[in-house]
């Protein structure tokens, strides 16, 4: 049995917001981390799979309205929500992922079914959410999915005809107020320059590990956009003979430079170490086509890294008996 199992997540990146950071806000955030860490730390201590593991983190990040991910994903330019989720068994390379799906409670969780139960590995739209259903996955109204917070980000989105990823938040992170009926009052991160995506990785107890991603997507993005999110090796990568990767960033160039994947090719063939492999990822290649956000990595020794080319990203990581670590910014 491996002693060094791990899970590590990460819950966005982007522009830390001064502005309006709240010691209550920061407080939320880290609370809400932790906990989805205590729960991943649970499965490995359990004996649990890596897969099971990163299922059940990034289920709870995508029930938790305070990332974008499931109930309190952005909105598109239509105003309605398109989600996508992938996942992948470092023991088996098989891997389930789906995308544009519109009333999916948890994506994860058919994600999950797609790697178990179906020859394929991608689904999209009706087809995604028609598999989904013969699953008997939960399905929830539109209306789930939705938060003052972000409905008010994609208005101000809207208004500057532009996806978030260019716009300055100053004006929202102003405009900002704290209620009940919102969960996002003042993020640490500025919202309109935050790579929304959750994920998880983790290196179980019998020596394998996996990685989950979950994402609603940019704000006011296109009907039909997809990131790299559910892509396999743009977005999630995994495999048990050098690590396992989720992203989050500007999903266009974690795609051209297949990132998840680019970590664990240069472990194989460059014979690097999983950090020096993340580093030159996230720091020096996509940094060369304006490539934003991060990553988080574990390799089958229970080494573990977090790098980030933003201001901040919601990150942390829990070994078995060990308190977790969360953390927010540099």
């Amino acid at each position: 049995m491996n002693s060094n199992a791990v899970i590590a997540i990460h819950g966005g990146a982007g522009t830390i917001l001064r502005a309006s950071m709240s010691a209550s806000a920061e407080a939320d955030y880290h609370a809400a981390l932790h906990a989805v860490l205590s729960a991943g730390q649970r499965v490995l201590a359990d004996g649990g799979s890596a897969l099971d593991a990163v299922s059940e983190a990034v289920r709870l990040l995508e029930d938790c309205p305070l990332f974008n991910a499931g109930r309190g994903a952005v909105y598109t330019a239509a105003g309605t929500h398109e989600l996508d989720a992938a996942i992948m068994d470092g023991s088996t390379l098989e891997a389930g992922a789906i995308c544009c799906v519109t009333r999916l409670r948890n994506p994860i969780l058919a994600a999950r079914r797609v790697l178990e139960r179906s020859e394929h590995v991608l689904f999209t739209g009706a087809g995604a959410e028609a598999f989904a259903a013969a699953q008997g996955l939960e399905f929830v109204e539109p209306e789930y999915f939705h938060t003052e917070a972000r409905h008010r980000q994609w208005q101000l989105a809207r208004g500057q005809d532009r996806v978030v990823l260019d716009h300055d938040g100053a004006t929202l992170a102003s405009a900002s107020s704290s209620s009940d009926d919102d969960p996002t009052p003042h993020e640490p991160i500025d919202p309109n320059r935050k790579f929304g995506t959750v994920g998880a990785v983790a290196l179980d107890q019998h020596g394998h590990v996996a990685a989950a991603t979950s994402t609603g997507g940019v704000t006011n993005k296109q009907v039909g956009r997809v990131g790299d999110t559910p892509l396999i090796g743009a977005g999630c990568y995994a495999d048990d003979a050098t690590c396992a990767v989720s992203t989050t960033g500007s999903g266009e160039m974690f795609m051209r430079m297949v990132a998840a994947y680019d970590v664990a090719a240069q472990m194989a063939y460059r014979n690097v170490s999983l950090e020096e492999a993340a580093h030159d990822v996230v720091m020096n290649r996509l940094p060369k086509i304006d490539g934003r956000g991060g990553l988080i990595a574990v390799d089958a020794r229970g080494n573990v890294t977090l790098p980030f080319n933003t201001e901040g990203m919601y990150r942390g990581f829990a070994r078995i008996g060990e308190t977790p670590v969360t953390a927010i910014y540099r």
